[in-house]
């Protein structure tokens, strides 16, 4: 089961993120990034982990919450987008 959570969050942040080279506030806050996380499962049909298994993982992979070099990507950015700010759709 724990490989398949390790599985799960690596398939996201392949999915759904990107490298900037960035540590500043452009990249993604500890907010937007864990809602980019549950727009992406909700699109994977799956159920999201909580938000402290989530930092867990990202803690094992080095992922600092607040300076992280990320930025969203592919449909979760555009549906996390959409679901931020309703008024855009």
């Amino acid at each position: 089961m724990a490989n398949a959570i390790k599985m799960h969050f690596d398939k996201f942040l392949e999915e759904a993120t990107i490298h900037t080279n960035d540590r500043s506030d452009s990249t993604l806050g500890r907010d937007c990034f864990y809602g980019l996380y549950t727009s992406w499962s909700w699109l994977q049909q799956s159920v999201p982990q909580p938000e402290s298994s989530f930092w867990a993982a990202m803690k094992t992979k080095g992922i600092d919450p607040a300076g992280n070099g990320l930025a969203m990507t592919g449909p979760a950015a555009a549906d996390y987008i959409l679901a931020s700010c309703p008024a855009l759709a």
